[in-house]
């Protein structure tokens, strides 16, 4: 009977079941945290020996190095132009709303910062990116180590050609398995999403929300500004059928808002695109990179909070302050994926470097979990659609005959 409802409608239900059960008992409803864990930990579970094979035969089928380099250029320069307007489209937002001001911080704690780092180590994050154990890599589940590792053995695979036929036809087999796996695991995310909204409602309460409803109303205003104006826009500059494309995975949308993760749906995205026309291979080494370098969501959040902030505390930032922001977060941002607690990490860096109160970044950790939802969407939402425009750069884009 289940099976006959959509996923995006089961997701649904199972959403509005857990602000219920949530809401009327706290104690049960934090318990069933252990739901949203579990299915959080099905998918780790398969995630990564889904990722590495699909990584290794995109490179090592794209039959030349200089064809690697242009498509890996051609996705860095997207990235970097999208995420920078995104920059500009927040800082545009907080001053023209003026957000935070008259906002009284009195009520943030700093305590709630304990055990979050207060700065990016940039030497690190370059070094914990070249693992140097694969196998401690696959135990840590660093996927962006994993993405680089691959990336080289798919060289090697390319370089040697027909010897790697048998590794080949063993790493297809491996990722036929996997997306077979991740099919059954997708099964349980209605019952994973009830039990993270359950827990995030028993948790956090709506009162937190309230407090600071005017951060969280520019937040979503801009999160709607990046879906459905500056996307779009993009999407019609490299003729791409948007609204066929959202078609096509708003469920995982959905999926990555409830759960507030990009890691769950990123194996049936990969596979979604595929259907929908996406070369493997392009989709295969997008998304992965994707999720360091391009998230949306996360960038214009970083924007608007340090301006919130800034001006909670009426501290006078001039334009080329504003520049210098802009400046620091292009960089900060690139790294996300590679940092626990990222978001606030990199908020807290920024923040220090403009004399911004630590404790004022505390407080908005209580509201964390709902910005937290917009933002990921936002950021599966961008990353979907950069693999198509870089497919169809490539003519590797064959829309099913159905989406044209």
């Amino acid at each position: 009977m289940l099976r006959k409802i959509p996923l995006g409608i089961q997701i649904l239900i199972a959403m509005i079941l857990g602000i219920v059960v949530g809401g009327a008992s706290k104690t049960f409803g934090i318990h069933l945290k252990i739901l949203g864990d579990a299915f959080i930990h099905l998918i780790q579970m398969a995630i990564l020996p889904l990722v590495f094979p699909l990584i290794v035969l995109g490179i090592s089928q794209m039959q030349s190095i200089r064809r690697i380099g242009r498509i890996a250029g051609k996705t860095i320069l997207y990235f970097e132009v999208i995420t920078t307007i995104v920059l500009f489209i927040g800082i545009f937002l907080a001053d023209a709303t003026q957000v935070g001001s008259g906002v009284n911080l009195a009520g943030a704690k700093g305590n709630l910062l304990h055990g979050i780092a207060k700065g990016i180590d940039f030497q690190a994050f370059v070094l914990n990116m070249i693992p140097h154990n694969l196998f401690a890599s696959l135990t840590q589940g660093n996927l962006l180590s994993l993405v680089f590792f691959a990336l080289f053995f798919g060289l090697g695979m390319a370089a040697v050609a027909e010897k790697a036929k048998p590794v080949e036809q063993f790493l297809e087999s491996v990722a036929n398995i996997m997306f077979q796996v991740l099919d059954f695991i997708i099964r349980f995310a209605p019952i994973g999403v009830f039990g993270f909204i359950a827990f995030d409602i028993a948790n956090y309460g709506w009162a937190s929300i309230w407090l600071l409803g005017q951060f969280v109303g520019i937040a979503y205003l801009g999160f709607l500004i990046i879906v459905f104006l500056l996307l779009p826009l993009a999407a019609l500059v490299f003729k791409v059928s948007y609204i066929k494309l959202l078609r096509e995975i708003w469920d995982l949308i959905l999926l990555a808002f409830t759960s507030r993760s990009s890691e769950i749906v990123l194996a049936p995205l990969l596979e979604r695109l595929k259907g929908y026309g996406v070369d493997e291979s392009i989709g295969s080494f997008v998304l992965p990179v994707g999720y360091s370098f391009n998230l949306d969501g996360a960038t214009l959040y970083e924007s608007i909070a340090v301006l919130f902030l800034a001006h909670a505390y009426g501290i006078q930032l001039t334009f080329v302050h504003q520049l210098e922001i802009i400046g620091v977060l292009m960089v900060l941002t690139k790294g996300l994926a590679g940092v626990p607690s990222a978001a606030i990490v990199i908020l807290l860096s920024t923040a220090k470097s403009i004399g911004i109160p630590l404790e004022g970044v505390a407080l908005l950790l209580g509201i964390d979990f709902i910005i937290d939802m917009g933002r990921t969407a936002v950021n599966v939402v961008g990353n979907s659609l950069a693999a198509v425009i870089v497919a169809k750069s490539e003519k590797l884009f064959q829309p099913k005959a159905s989406l044209q």
